[in-house]
């Protein structure tokens, strides 16, 4: 009898990991020679300029993007599991003195980076702006399913700042 719960449990298991993997799809980082088209980009507090955009499957795209906000944000595409996930590093940032509300503290960033990596805050999919700074990303679409743009300094998710990427 403890054969076949474990059979099964196994299986379960391994089925729930390749749902997730399914789940995980979200591109991969582009290359320069690639990009099809150049998409700029404001933040603002708590909100995208545009508020959505329309990719298609395989388009590589140069994001330009500037934060017109007074507060810093961050761009990062992601599926809504993986920003949960990554909500509790941006939170260490701020107990950490690193995000500082209106500028972000790169000499401490760097220092805890070095003992701890998701402090550095170096992820290919995501740019992390202070107020008036400008970033680019270049991401390729190729596999990607259910994703959307958002911002994870704490609070900013819970207060909308999304903005929708509808696949064609």
């Amino acid at each position: 009898m403890k054969k076949i719960f474990l059979i099964i449990l196994t299986l379960t298991l391994m089925n729930s990991l390749s749902l997730a993997d399914k789940n995980m799809k979200i591109g991969s980082k582009g290359k320069m020679e690639d990009v099809t088209r150049t998409i700029q980009v404001k933040m603002y507090d708590n909100y995208y300029e545009p508020n959505s955009f329309n990719i298609k499957k395989g388009e590589t795209i140069k994001f330009e993007v500037i934060n017109a906000g007074e507060l810093v944000h961050e761009f990062n595409i992601a599926n809504a599991m993986m920003h949960i996930k990554h909500q509790p590093e941006m939170e260490k940032m701020v107990e950490n003195e690193i995000l500082l509300g209106d500028k972000i503290d790169k000499d401490k960033m760097q220092k805890m980076a070095a003992m701890d990596k998701s402090m550095g805050h170096s992820h290919s999919n995501s740019v992390l702006l202070a107020p008036k700074e400008k970033g680019i990303l270049i991401w390729k679409f190729e596999n990607a399913v259910n994703i959307e743009v958002a911002c994870n300094v704490p609070g900013h998710y819970q207060a909308g700042m999304i903005a929708a990427v509808n696949l064609d």
